[in-house]
């Protein structure tokens, strides 16, 4: 079985190191491709009777769609299979593309009873987010550490990243995101001896700091304390970082020192507007005031926030977007913010919630096979304009942002 990832944020994937583990488990021969890093393999490819594509995010579809043909193209005979939460959102096209099999983002149970198949295509995809008895990943075959994505420290030292998740799924059911048409509002927690053995395989790989990347650390805050203060007593010197929603922020405020004291340099939270109609929109279950005092409890405790943003949206005008800018500079928040963030236009995907909206639907043409979207336009050209020259300045090489620690690989959703 070969598996294949296209792109997941420049970290070393969880969703091909998990599902490896599993196969091996089962005595299936796995072999990993992460093309974010090495070239396709033709005799790899040739090799396989089975080839899965890891799936996890929208760039990484649509990076996937072009190399699915080669692979096809290469090896006519090989069953084609896709898994990871863009994989049923994107059903349709995928299997115009010749993927045989669609799997959801808690695929290792499903995969290993494919392998058993012998390459068949019986097994079908779960409608039901399964409850799986997680094993450590196995990261073997995969780009060492130091080829992904670095940590900038602010004195112009790198940190080596590892990565790993403490949960998968999200409980909330935020409009935009494109968790809540697979996983409903359920989430799944990773054991933390489960997810300690995977620090501990990283750390011995040369990693110094660990990212999370649960869709929100705090779904499960109890869990959560108990992964980092785990951290924190076996490996003192690694830091981390982790994805915290701002209602989580208020409700868990007695968390943040605890982030703060067991090594935590970041905490990523996806804002997306201080404009509360967009945030009632969006479903985001906080407002303005909310973000503001989220980001005081967070230089109180010591813990650097990054918001995250949609920037352009139908309803954002020119006032609301200078705004955003305003906000973020009275917060202090200017060198924690990405360039790319403040140019982000709203994605609206296949299943997506946001096709509730008569909003919507009103602005919105035909689904678009080639960026895997509904194209929207703005009423006001002006701000369609805005954006494309955003997202230009924000492509233009400049400084470092060394005020704060940052990866070295921009996110893209």
């Amino acid at each position: 079985m070969l598996l294949l990832t296209t792109y997941d944020l420049g970290r070393q994937p969880f969703g091909v190191a998990s599902p490896a583990a599993w196969l091996r488990r089962a005595a299936v021969e796995v072999h990993t491709i992460d093309l974010s890093r090495d070239r396709l393999n033709p005799d790899a490819v040739s090799a396989a009777s089975l080839v899965a594509f890891y799936l996890p995010m929208h760039t990484a579809t649509r990076l996937a769609l072009p190399m699915i043909d080669r692979v096809r193209a290469i090896n006519p005979a090989a069953t084609i299979c896709a898994y990871g939460l863009y994989a049923p959102l994107n059903e349709v096209i995928l299997r115009e593309h010749g993927v045989s099999v669609i799997l959801g983002p808690e695929a290792e149970e499903d995969l290993v009873s494919l392998a058993g198949e012998s390459g068949g295509t019986n097994v079908p995809p779960s409608r039901q987010i399964p409850r799986l008895n997680f094993i450590a990943p196995d990261r073997s075959g995969l780009p060492s550490l130091d080829r992904y994505a670095s940590l900038q420290m602010p004195d112009g030292t790198t940190k080596i990243v590892g990565a790993t998740d403490g949960s998968r799924g999200c409980k909330h059911r935020c409009r935009h995101c494109p968790i809540v048409p697979v996983y409903d509002g359920q989430f799944r927690v990773v054991p933390v001896d489960v997810v300690m053995a995977d620090v501990r395989s990283q750390v011995a790989q040369g990693a110094t700091h660990i990212t999370f990347g649960d869709p929100d650390f705090f779904n499960g805050p109890t869990h959560a304390r108990k992964i980092v203060e785990a951290l924190h007593r076996d490996h003192p010197q690694v830091t981390y970082d982790a994805i915290i929603k701002v209602e989580h922020l208020l409700a868990h405020r007695d968390l943040l020192p605890v982030l703060a004291t067991t090594g935590c340099l970041f905490v990523t939270s996806a804002v997306e507007s201080v404009d509360d109609r967009v945030l009632e929109k969006l479903d985001k279950g906080h407002t303005r005031a909310d973000f503001i005092t989220a980001a005081g409890l967070c230089r109180s405790a010591g813990l650097t926030l990054v918001p995250t943003f949609v920037a352009f949206t139908p309803w954002t005008t020119m006032e609301t977007y200078q705004d955003l800018l305003n906000v973020v500079e009275d917060l202090g928040l200017t060198d924690h913010v990405a360039p790319v963030q403040l140019a982000i236009r709203l994605l609206v995907t296949w299943q997506s919630r946001l096709l509730e909206l008569p909003d919507i639907q009103a602005v919105i043409g035909p689904f678009d096979p080639r960026t895997l979207t509904y194209p929207w336009t703005h009423p006001d050209p002006r701000v369609d304009a805005l954006q494309r020259t955003m997202m230009e300045l924000a492509n233009v090489p400049r400084m470092s942002r060394s005020a704060i620690p940052y990866m070295n690989e921009p996110w893209y959703c």
